[in-house]
């Protein structure tokens, strides 16, 4: 009789830490890797320098935080703005910035979506996100976030930058098992670089110059008669 597979926390933050470090170094053209130890948690936090959280929920809840020295965010913001083309001399020069903000909650939104992908694909399951949230912190703040999960498990990831700055994935998530029953194909996985494409034409068309505006109007008005 074939035994049947059973899929884990530590297998569900396996996904996780692949959909980070797939994300980054395709959006970052850098090498974001993830240590191959992971350390059991009592909770998850916000630390210093900054910190992105997102809340996920469906076939099982959970939050994503990740918590940026203030180097490792600067790196990651410049690195994909550089990819994305950005001039040198328009970038910012501190993790306070909005810009840092914006990238980071762009990227963290871009991760966690390819996550929930491979949740679906590989669980045979259906998560949500909610939009993602940022803070930058000083030293003195330790913000914690608290979930409503009835189990309760929690984990920590470090990953380093191509420069070797650190930054910590954690992970909160009802403890469950998903125990496969039958056998059932997976689709292709998702890559990385189409992501990319994707946030690129968005950013792009955020930058273009109201003119569309103005000759929608012009041609209202010529159908008008004015």
């Amino acid at each position: 009789m074939k035994r049947n597979k059973v899929v884990t926390t530590e297998d569900i933050l396996l996904k996780l830490c692949q959909s980070v470090s797939g994300v980054l170094t395709s959006a970052t053209s850098s090498n974001v890797t993830y240590s191959a130890m992971v350390q059991k948690i009592t909770k998850t936090s916000l630390k210093p320098d900054f910190g992105c959280f997102v809340l996920f929920d469906g076939g099982f809840s959970g939050l994503v935080v990740i918590n940026f020295t203030s180097k490792a965010a600067l790196e990651v913001y410049t690195n994909y703005m550089r990819n994305m083309g950005m001039p040198e001399d328009e970038l910012a020069v501190s993790h306070t910035s909005d810009e840092v903000a914006d990238v980071l909650g762009e990227l963290m939104n871009q991760l966690v979506g390819h996550f929930t992908n491979q949740i679906r694909k590989d669980l045979q399951t259906h998560i949500t996100q909610n939009q993602p949230k940022m803070l930058s912190l000083n030293k003195q703040v330790n913000l914690s976030v608290d979930t409503n999960l009835d189990r309760p498990q929690a984990r920590r990831v470090t990953f380093s930058t191509e420069k070797g700055h650190i930054f910590y994935l954690e992970l909160a998530m009802d403890k469950t098992e998903f125990i496969q029953l039958e056998e059932f194909d997976i689709a292709e996985d998702e890559c990385p670089d189409d992501i990319l494409e994707q946030a690129q034409q968005k950013m792009k068309q955020k930058q273009k110059p109201p003119a569309a505006k103005q000759d929608n109007s012009d041609d209202l008005f010529d159908e008008l008669g004015i």
